[in-house]
């Protein structure tokens, strides 16, 4: 990816100024916004490939507008969140955030973590057309759509999946009854290292499973290995 754009949603000066002086020593293009309104007239007016934005925002505040970011499949997404603030990480990952990052932050660690998602979100789309000969898989009335990557319900349901969820999920029913570390499964799904008290893949597991858990008749899809990870145990059709 040539000059990725990276659009910095954050109300505070001193901290956009530092964040943008961070990106553009990296080469990157930067747009800041200030709040929603004004995230949402620069995603119209400029290619954006990664949004970095602050959880406490006026108005519509990070949690409500990383929904509406869901909704651009090929947008990576960073939250910057408090320090000891544990209730807006896990919200951040429950609604479909790539990462998370804490402030005061290190320059570096974040640089890292940016250019890793906007790596992944370039790569994303190659990674589903090299499965093109796979649509979809089929298990217990479900349905894994691949180019749409969407889980479909035995009644036709059609769930859009966030990235995180959508990897997870593709490497669950590649491998059909292998545990799969926590670690794993991070790396699939952000090319990160697992370290200690992370619980993005816990958290992740816990959106997908929402989905099967709505139909009382689905049985486990994705059952725990305590001490080891998770495990697809669904029926695939072949």
């Amino acid at each position: 990816m040539q000059n990725p754009h990276i659009l910095i949603v954050e109300d505070e000066a001193v901290t956009r100024n530092t964040l943008r002086s961070i990106f553009e020593a990296e080469g990157y293009v930067v747009t800041e916004a200030n709040d929603g309104a004004e995230m949402h007239k620069a995603l119209q007016e400029s290619n954006v490939n990664l949004v970095v934005m602050d959880i406490n925002l006026p108005g519509k505040n990070g949690l409500l507008l990383a929904r509406e970011l869901r909704e651009i499949n090929n947008i990576g997404l960073i939250f910057l969140t408090g320090r000891d603030n544990e209730v807006d990480k896990i919200l951040g990952l429950e609604i479909g955030a790539d990462d998370y990052i804490t402030k005061p932050f290190n320059p570096r660690e974040l640089t890292i973590r940016a250019r890793n998602l906007l790596t992944r979100v370039s790569t994303g789309n190659n990674d589903v057309e090299e499965k093109t000969a796979v649509e979809h898989y089929r298990f217990n009335g479900w349905s894994l759509e691949i180019n749409s990557r969407s889980l479909v319900s035995p009644e036709g349901e059609s769930y859009k999946l966030p990235r995180s969820e959508f990897r997870a999920m593709l490497n669950f029913v590649e491998n059909p009854g292998k545990i799969l570390t926590r670690a794993d499964l991070l790396m699939k799904m952000t090319g990160r290292e697992l370290k200690p008290h992370d619980r993005t893949v816990d958290v992740t597991i816990r959106r997908i499973r929402k989905h099967f858990e709505s139909h009382l008749e689905t049985p486990e899809i994705i059952a725990t290995i305590h001490g080891e990870g998770y495990r697809f145990c669904g029926n695939l059709e072949s």
